[in-house]
Formats: structure tokens, C-alpha cells, sequence
């Protein structure tokens, strides 16, 4: 399980800001980030597996799980370490890039956790639009899940000005959105460091599953996969 001292090791490496400290200390990394983290995974698996059968869960780094250092060849940003970690399940990225995921990510403030894109491309923000506009049965469901819980959050940049005025507002937040996340944002540290935090965790994205399966769908049209099935 997590623990305080996953948050303190991870504040205190990013402090740090040495790899010579980190090598130091990487049995502490080893028992305390790592391992917990990997234990998430495999516990969650079986479930994300149900949701989509296609989807990577072994646990392993830059696969499902987060590196602990950080790619500062094009930031400005030149800290080596990550303050958060995360675990990412999402279908081979070779052989499907750019779909949605289900996701977990951890950070000394907070949890978050929900299904979706860090980045939409320009083509599947296109197709979503044309399938929610011919009422697509996948949209449907997607909507109607998502309607039905109140758990998640739909967030994502969306334009300033409405591009969609004459729709109702439950569909305009989709319309309008450049990217589509579903999010729950938590600071219950007491689940977090708890024997229950899997459980809930899997609970909670079972709700998601219309909507990943609708992002699929939306995925597939714009590569010309699938047209309007």
C-alpha cells in the first residue's frame, strides 16, 4: 500500500534534484513508490481488462507505469525528477496511438483518476463532433453514462465562444471541447493509503466504459476504421 512516505520520498527527490541522491536512495524508491504502485496495476488489471480486452496492463515502466524521471530535452523545466506518478492504461500506443485512456495519477496534494485524453487530435475532435451531431448510438450511451453518475467531471479546453449555440448545454460541453477528459479529483489521503484504494478505483471507471467505448468509436472514424457502425 502507499503511504506518507511514498509523498515524503517524492518531494524530497524532486528537492534534491540529484541523481547521485536518487541512486542513494533508491532502495526507499524501490519500497515505497514503486512497489505499491505495481501492486496497484496488477490489482486493477482484471478489471481494466473487462472494460476492453485490447487494453496493456502489465506493469511495467513507460508502459503502465510512470518513469520517475522526466524528459527535459524540450522544457525549460530542467528539474530530472517527477513529483507525481501514475499508472496508464491505454491500448498498445504502437499500434494505436493517440487513444483514450483510463488513467490514475498520484501527487503529494491529490489524487485523479477518470478516462479520456491528455490530447485530442484535430481529426478525432472532428469525428466526435459528427458522430454527436447524427445522434451516433455510441454517443447515446456515452451521454446517458455520463449523465448517470456523479462522479466525474467532463473537462478539457473548450472555445471561448460557442461554435454550437443552438444545442442544449449538456451537448454544447462537448461539442465545444477541444479535448475530452472525464476527472475525479480527490484528496482522501485515508483511501489512498488504504487496502480499499483498487477497489474504488475500479468501481468508479466501470461508470466511464460508454464513454471510453464512444472515444474508441470516435477514434476508429477518424483513422477510417469504422464509418457510422
Amino acid at each position: 500500500m502507499f503511504s506518507p512516505q511514498t509523498f515524503d520520498f517524492l518531494m524530497e527527490n524532486r528537492f534534491m534534484n540529484s541523481k547521485e541522491w536518487f541512486l542513494e536512495h533508491k532502495p526507499v524508491y524501490n519500497e515505497h513508490v514503486l512497489k505499491p504502485l505495481t501492486e496497484l496495476a496488477i490489482e486493477m488489471a482484471p478489471s481494466i481488462e473487462m472494460l476492453d480486452p485490447t487494453i496493456v496492463t502489465t506493469p511495467k515502466i513507460n508502459k503502465v507505469l510512470s518513469r520517475i524521471y522526466r524528459d527535459t530535452r524540450y522544457s525549460k523545466d530542467k528539474m530530472l525528477f517527477r513529483e507525481s506518478i501514475w499508472l496508464s492504461f491505454k491500448k498498445d500506443k504502437k499500434q494505436f496511438p493517440h487513444y483514450p485512456e483510463f488513467f490514475v495519477v498520484m501527487t503529494p496534494r491529490e489524487l485523479m483518476y477518470g478516462c479520456g485524453y491528455y490530447w485530442m487530435m484535430p481529426e478525432t475532435v472532428k469525428a466526435m463532433r459528427e458522430l454527436i451531431e447524427s445522434n451516433h448510438p455510441a454517443w447515446q450511451k456515452a451521454l446517458k453514462a455520463y449523465e448517470n453518475q456523479d462522479i466525474f467531471t467532463l473537462e478539457g479546453d473548450k472555445y471561448k465562444r460557442s461554435k454550437y449555440p443552438d444545442y442544449p448545454e449538456n451537448i454544447r460541453n462537448w461539442l465545444d471541447s477541444k479535448n475530452i477528459c472525464c476527472t475525479k479529483t480527490s484528496v482522501d489521503f485515508d483511501l489512498v493509503f488504504s487496502d480499499k484504494l483498487g477497489q474504488k478505483l475500479c468501481e468508479d471507471l466501470v461508470l466511464m466504459k460508454d464513454v471510453y467505448d464512444f472515444l474508441v468509436v470516435c477514434e476508429n472514424h477518424a483513422r477510417g476504421i469504422i464509418k457510422y457502425d
